[in-house]
């Protein structure tokens, strides 16, 4: 008995030695990404953004272009990590799986890095300038719209990585269901569930209160998780 128990308890030692590993290994990742955007890319990545704008942006305070660059640094480099922070977390599942199971790991990082890049261009390319055309027009006979750097472009960098992260729903529970965590019938029951917390989660990340908006971030997040669905019967 006192051998199992020790057993045991190693056993929960090594899984978090092996957490604290993978940590470590995207603490680090995450740290060179945001450098390497800080100094090449943030520039470029303000400019793309604030293109559906349509209008120059103000600073309002004297630090309030630096903490900006810094901001949309951290977003960028936490986007470009993405890849990796995904790897290292099925690294970590690894141990647990079959050698079958395994192979589904190394196809895995590619379909969601894919994902994850067509949420960005989804929430680029759709969401954002929906979002900005209400804001900028709300009130615009009354108001003139002039808008902090700092508060344009945080909502729309952290709009934008929700999206891009909320993309990898369907592939990360075709995974799942392949490597035998939940199955199509599972997911299929909490259906109603998803329903109400897609609309919660596009309430909480859409920048505008407007149910046009919230409606277009909510119901694609939702029609994911159905096509999750779908693929773990493949699966």
């Amino acid at each position: 008995m006192a051998e199992d128990e020790e057993e045991a308890s190693m056993s929960v030692l090594e899984h978090l030695a092996e957490l604290r590993h993978r940590l470590i290994i995207v603490g680090i990742v995450t740290a060179v990404t945001v450098g390497v955007a800080a100094v090449f890319l943030t520039w470029p990545v303000i400019g793309l953004l604030s293109i559906p704008a349509g209008i120059k942006l103000a600073a309002l305070r004297p630090a309030e272009t630096f903490v900006t660059y810094m901001k949309v640094s951290l977003v960028t480099g936490i986007g470009l990590a993405m890849p990796i922070i995904v790897w290292q977390g099925l690294l970590f599942l690894l141990p647990a799986l079959h050698k079958n199971e395994r192979r589904w790991i190394y196809i895995g990082v590619p379909a969601i890095s894919v994902s994850f890049a067509t949420g960005l261009a989804f929430g680029f390319f759709f969401v954002i300038p929906f979002a900005v055309r209400f804001l900028m027009g709300f009130g615009g006979d009354v108001v003139e719209a002039v808008w902090s750097v700092e508060a344009y472009l945080s909502f729309v960098s952290s709009l934008i990585l929700w999206i891009g992260a909320s993309f990898e729903t369907p592939v990360v529970l075709f995974f799942l269901a392949k490597i035998g965590v939940v199955n199509a019938r599972q997911l299929g029951s909490v259906r109603r569930y998803a329903l109400v917390g897609a609309f919660v989660l596009g309430a909480l990340i859409t920048p505008t209160p407007d149910p046009l908006n919230q409606i277009i971030v909510s119901v694609p997040i939702y029609l994911l998780y159905e096509l999750g669905i779908f693929l773990a019967r493949f699966a």
